[in-house]
């Protein structure tokens, strides 16, 4: 069974969903995969201690503070290689940043390969279903450019500027 809440962010509302023993999900309203992996529709509930958790971690991110995403239980559903480059972006801390061919080379290192590309990483970083606390939004282009964030570019300049206060 999968539960619902909402939180009322300074860049707009948050669908979290989260099971009786792990967070599954963050949304912003309107975001790119809103829901995707999330087989039945959640129940409300605003008393499911992952989404009590979940409120508190975006309580303290949002105050500029850098909570850790080992303070609660994590399942994002994707493939394989989609929870590889969640893995790696886990690594990423608060207040850094790194390029799609970085995360690129580090997966192929991960793997066993020469290489990899960029774009099935980039794929793969916009497919997150668990936004902010897997911190995709510190995902940039080569050049240091802003691109590909399924909430909204705007967001993802937002976040970075809280992160560097």
């Amino acid at each position: 069974m999968f539960f619902s809440s909402y939180f009322d962010s300074p860049v707009g509302l948050i669908t979290i969903v989260a099971d009786e023993t792990c967070l599954c999900g963050i949304w912003f309203d309107g975001q790119k995969h809103y829901l995707k992996g999330i087989e039945q529709k959640p129940v409300q509930s605003d008393e499911n201690p992952i989404i009590i958790k979940t409120k508190q971690w975006l309580v303290e991110y949002f105050g500029g503070e850098a909570p850790s995403a080992s303070d609660i239980p994590l399942s994002p559903v994707g493939t394989d290689f989609q929870q590889l480059i969640w893995r790696l972006l886990l690594e990423i801390q608060f207040g850094q940043t790194m390029t799609y061919g970085e995360l690129a080379k580090k997966a192929a290192c991960k793997l066993g390969k020469k290489a990899m590309s960029a774009q099935a990483v980039g794929n793969a970083v916009s497919k997150n279903p668990i936004s902010l606390i897997i911190p995709c939004h510190r995902v940039i282009g080569a050049n240091g450019s802003l691109t590909g964030y399924a909430g909204g570019l705007e967001k993802k300049e937002f976040l970075l500027k809280l992160e560097q206060k």
